[in-house]
């Protein structure tokens, strides 16, 4: 069977999701191995001090998962020029983070979950398996906008599913302060580099 140029081949996304898997994985947990034993900046502000904590919101922060996963098959799934912006972007904004990691190491001081609710054992859940590191930016915050980039300008995508991952991605970026996860200037750079990665690999990426 010959394929198009354009064809939707369940196949085709097979190697764009790989890589961007692996580098997702080496950028998160190979910067620990470099930044493990350095000091590590808290930039809370004033301003995050007022945000307050909501547990019921971590739904939303594990929730951010299944939106990735079908945001993401959608992009791999476009025209082959377009995939590649896509996958040059996301690729290139994870490098982003692996420097920043390394070269601004940030924490937080998260609160003690002292509640007895679901939500709030999800809460204490995600403290564990999550440490408070690799903060700036947040990777759930440019993940999240890549989300949206994927749909966007998509003419096969309806309105309303537009609209929706706007509100997904925006939610999910409230939801990374309100689970006390990240502070203000986590999630406005891990929203800017997402975009500008995007921007730029639509200029640099061509037939």
């Amino acid at each position: 069977m010959t394929f198009r140029h354009n064809d939707t081949a369940p196949a085709s996304i097979l190697r764009p999701a790989a890589a961007i898997l692996l580098v997702n994985t080496i950028v998160y947990n190979g910067s620990r191995l470099v930044t493990g034993e350095l000091a590590h900046h808290d930039l809370t502000t004033a301003a995050d001090r007022l945000i307050p904590l909501l547990p019921w919101t971590v739904t939303i922060y594990f929730g951010a998962f299944l939106f990735w996963a079908v945001n993401y098959i959608i992009a791999l799934r476009r025209d082959r020029l377009t995939v590649r912006r896509f996958v040059c972007a996301e690729i290139s904004a994870k490098l982003v983070c692996l420097l920043l990691f390394i070269a601004v190491p940030t924490t937080n001081i998260r609160p003690e979950i002292t509640g007895g609710s679901v939500f709030d054992s999800l809460m204490r859940f995600l403290y564990q398996i999550d440490s408070a590191d690799n903060l700036l930016p947040s990777i759930h915050c440019l993940v999240s906008w890549f989300c949206f980039i994927a749909v966007r300008k998509n003419p096969a995508m309806p309105g309303w599913y537009k609209a929706a991952s706007l509100v997904c991605a925006l939610s999910i970026c409230l939801s990374t302060l309100t689970t006390k996860q990240h502070v203000i200037a986590d999630v406005f750079s891990g929203v800017a580099i997402a975009e500008l990665c995007w921007q730029m690999s639509r200029r640099l990426v061509q037939k």
